[in-house]
């Protein structure tokens, strides 16, 4: 581009300043149109993003929406989507193809005014034939570049607006983040300390409330309390999904702040009350990405964790290929999964139980509390549960009530104390009653 226009310079100086003339009113229309093409592009990708979703929450909720007659307002929602979709695609297209459009009409104007200035300048004289040839040649050669330009142009702001979204996220920086100089976690004790913790999720919606609570290296702690108590919060703090507002969390002494995330995480092991499985075999489920963990290791947390029982029925057993979300496999299944990665990838390290036993059948139950007993013995543990039959066995019972401890004990002294903890026992056996004949 710039070869030709310095040769149209030296051929003749005013035709070349003529067909420059141009160029700011095409520097101008890209400007214009870069802004609206983002723009639109942005809302295209954002109404596509809202029928992923639409499509992937629906059939996972299939059987909701079927169970309950919503499908006919399931498909207008659906509608309703598409037609936003349609509207912001019709909006990206239309200024697209403004955008390229006018960039031909601006390169035919500029050929137009080269013909008619040139044939002006032949009949003045100060322009031969040759050389208004020439510079139609060169005019033609100079804008070729400047619409291919403007195609790419075109795609890189319509790709730019589908990325913005990425780039925003991934410029966001995380809340919780390694220390710039991370104290060493060299042996692991197991001791826990929660001094004066405060946290909360919204402003001025405190969910828990000054918790100080010490826990011994090896001892298995119960949470008991009502839905919103701060029982997952309270964990979730533990393995530094958050950091508390006020107060500190300690792991042998030390402030988890000041640990490495790497390190901190390997050392507790959460198992989650819906456990994650990923595409893959089993192996790769309990491996989980670390090479470190060989094929020994993973049979035997399989076998402690009494998971071993089902995968050793599976066909090609630890090669079974497990589908996405582990749509192949029980709910039970994939707690033993989820327990025993915890145990493959933290063999040592403190186990936190978030309602680990509560979506699963009475069979699988006593395989993981059978688990639980020879896991426990040697570790530090905190199980949160809601039947109580599950924890009555742990050395200490937690429990809590809108974001505070309001009773600490065994199953027995809590028992003898008549308070929450005691009401909840008896709401939750059953009596036994005598057969009356007939």
């Amino acid at each position: 581009f710039i070869a030709v226009l310095t040769m149209m310079m030296i051929i003749n100086w005013r035709l070349a300043l003529l067909a420059m003339v141009i160029l700011p009113i095409v520097t101008l229309v890209t400007v214009y149109f870069r802004k609206r093409i983002r723009r639109s592009s942005q809302s295209e990708r954002t109404a596509m993003a809202r029928i992923s979703s639409f499509l992937n929450e629906h059939l996972h909720g299939m059987t909701v929406v079927q169970l309950f007659n919503r499908e006919e307002e399931s498909a207008e929602e659906f509608d309703e989507f598409n037609s936003r979709y349609r509207r912001s695609l019709i909006v990206l297209r239309h200024n697209s193809a403004v955008f390229l459009s006018m960039q031909e009409v601006l390169a035919a104007i500029g050929l137009g005014l080269m013909l008619y200035a040139g044939g002006l300048g032949v009949l003045a004289g100060w322009a031969t034939l040759g050389i208004l040839v020439a510079f139609i040649q060169y005019t033609q050669r100079a804008f070729r570049p400047i619409i291919t330009l403007s195609r790419q142009y075109n795609a890189v702001q319509i790709a730019l607006g589908a990325a913005e979204r990425i780039y925003r996220m991934l410029e966001t920086p995380p809340t919780i983040q390694s220390p710039t100089q991370p104290q060493a976690l060299e042996t692991l004790d197991g001791s826990i300390q929660f001094d004066d913790v405060h946290f909360r999720y919204v402003e001025d919606e405190p969910v828990l409330r000054g918790i100080s609570l010490k826990i011994p290296a090896g001892q298995s702690v119960a949470i008991v309390g009502a839905t919103g108590a701060g029982k997952s919060s309270l964990v979730s703090l533990l393995a530094r999904q958050y950091d508390p507002q006020q107060g500190a969390v300690c792991l042998d002494g030390i402030d988890i702040r000041q640990l490495e995330l790497g390190d901190l995480r390997r050392a507790v092991a959460v198992v989650p009350q819906d456990p994650v499985c990923l595409a893959g075999t089993i192996r790769r489920n309990i491996r989980l990405y670390d090479e470190a963990v060989n094929d020994t290791q993973v049979r035997q947390a399989a076998e402690f964790t009494n998971a071993a029982a089902f995968i050793d029925e599976l066909p090609n057993g630890y090669d079974f290929t497990v589908l996405p979300g582990g749509a192949n496999l029980s709910q039970g299944q994939r707690q033993l999964l989820a327990l025993a990665r915890a145990l493959a990838l933290s063999p040592d390290g403190v186990l936190v139980l978030d309602e680990a036993t509560s979506s699963i059948d009475t069979a699988t139950e006593a395989l993981i509390q059978d688990a639980l007993e020879r896991i426990l013995q040697t570790r530090t543990s905190l199980v949160i549960a809601h039947r109580l039959s599950t924890i009555r066995n742990a050395d200490r019972i937690i429990v809590m009530e809108q974001g505070k401890i309001v009773e600490d004990g065994n199953h027995e002294s809590l028992l003898a104390a008549g308070g929450f903890y005691a009401r909840l026992h008896a709401h939750q056996t059953v009596p036994q009653v005598e057969p009356v004949g007939v």
